[in-house]
């Protein structure tokens, strides 16, 4: 065990935290210091169960050594290199890796350094590619109601979650949504995909009849992570993916949650039995140990874009850090953990054993709706008259300060732990957030 001691930070003023009541937490806060296997622990040492996977990413636990040792060995060889019209060795043999993983004919990865960075570089692939076939008519981009692509522009506009856009104004133009597809008075309780709400595809019929040829590409989570774990009813990425092809729309999946074992095969697609045009992720990638993410295309975007050219630049885009050495180092290392450890494959052998213990929480007072699939879960609680998500957010608060990790959003509770969960680890994150919930039950 790393026994490295962490102070605590005697001014908290200087960082402006992300996605936070910067306001609350400075005058209460709860800080993570150190992490290895399942738990966080506390500057004073106090263990904190992980049942969110950091943020959705650290699939294969905390501090796994194989991936610390690849990062320090690549920094003492190689700390730095670009690849605007140079490269390096690692970074290719990352993309391969991922290519490896990735759904068949989806063979060509760029590589990107978050989440948000992926979601707009698939939108701008998707546009480029339009234009390369001589489509530059279709310029329109279709998102869905509640769903999340990251904080860019693009996958803010494309995305559908009104707070993450109100503060900032105008969004792209030409961009349009499918309604979501959370229908509670027909599917609440669901174990796994629903069986109500695949005909919720057949708006994008309409959203043609409105713009006709302009639409180049639709992007959807294969499970809405984000807006409280919307899974997608029985059919309907099948009719999504028909319509598409019957539209000449590209369908991009956004698998930075679903991607890398969360819900039971390397990638959702796979487990879903859909697969996209083109596909974003991040998060597991890593195991989030360095920041990066990465866009997969199927190999016929990638040559039209490329071979369309005559020559120089084919696609002017890219960041100064993509295929970052010390990136595609540690994701090696975690996609050699995701293969010689089977993470798909542990998350099939405990699923049912998560289901039954996220749906005992049905008894819980103001549980109004369990969701689940592979290691994803999400509890909705009915909101407090007047204070929407106070309830949750003090049910958070009550499971940290008893030592156990939740995420929430607005009034749901989402948990994603780490692939490499245990039984006991499932009983004490529901039995923790059962106390907590009955605590708040007023």
């Amino acid at each position: 065990m790393n026994e490295l001691s962490v102070p605590r930070p005697n001014n908290l003023d200087a960082f402006w935290m992300p996605y936070s009541d910067n306001k609350y937490f400075k005058g209460t806060p709860r800080l993570l210091a150190r992490a290895e296997g399942m738990n966080y622990y506390t500057p004073e040492g106090r263990e904190v169960l992980d049942g969110t996977a950091g943020l959705w990413c650290c699939n294969a636990g905390h501090g796994r050594r194989e991936i610390v040792e690849a990062i320090q060995k690549q920094a003492a060889i190689l700390d730095f290199a670009p690849t605007f019209q140079l490269g390096h060795p690692i970074a290719f043999e990352a993309a391969a890796r991922v290519a490896d993983l990735t759904p068949d004919g989806l063979d060509h990865v760029f590589f990107t350094n978050s989440g948000s960075e992926s979601a707009d570089t698939a939108l701008k692939i998707a546009l480029a590619y339009q234009r390369a076939r001589g489509q530059a008519q279709r310029v329109r981009l279709v998102g869905r109601e509640r769903g999340y692509h990251g904080v860019g522009f693009g996958g803010m506009s494309v995305g559908g979650i009104g707070p993450n856009r109100k503060q900032f104004g105008a969004m792209l133009p030409y961009v349009d949504h499918l309604p979501h597809t959370h229908l509670p008075a027909q599917n609440a309780f669901s174990r796994g995909q629903p069986e109500h709400g695949a005909n919720l595809a057949d708006h994008l019929e309409s959203l043609v009849a409105l713009h006709g040829d302009t639409i180049a590409a639709v992007m959807v989570e294969p499970v809405a992570g984000s807006t409280g774990v919307l899974v997608p009813p029985k059919g309907y990425l099948e009719r999504l993916r028909a319509l598409c092809d019957k539209h000449g729309i590209l369908l991009i999946y956004d698998e930075v949650i679903t991607g890398f074992g969360r819900i039971g095969t390397h990638f959702g697609a796979e487990r879903l039995g859909v697969a996209p045009d083109i596909m974003t992720m991040a998060k597991g990638l890593t195991n989030a140990a360095v920041p990066m993410g990465a866009v997969a295309v199927r190999n016929e975007i990638y040559q039209t874009i490329v071979d369309g050219t005559q020559a120089g630049i084919e696609f002017f885009h890219g960041y100064t850090y993509s295929g970052h050495p010390l990136a595609a180092a540690a994701a090696i290392a975690a996609i050699d953990i995701h293969v010689r450890e089977d993470l798909p494959g542990r998350v099939r052998a405990i699923e049912g054993y998560w289901e039954d213990a996220a749906h005992a929480m049905r008894s819980a007072p103001n549980v109004i709706d369990v969701r689940n699939h592979g290691l994803i879960a999400g509890i909705e609680l009915a909101p407090r008259e007047g204070a929407p998500g106070d309830r949750a957010m003090r049910v958070f608060r009550r499971c940290f300060d008893e030592g156990v990790l939740i995420r929430v959003t607005g009034d749901i509770v989402a948990l994603s732990p780490p692939l490499i969960i245990e039984k006991p680890h499932v009983d004490r994150i529901f039995g923790t957030l059962q106390d907590a919930i009955h605590k708040e039950a007023a």
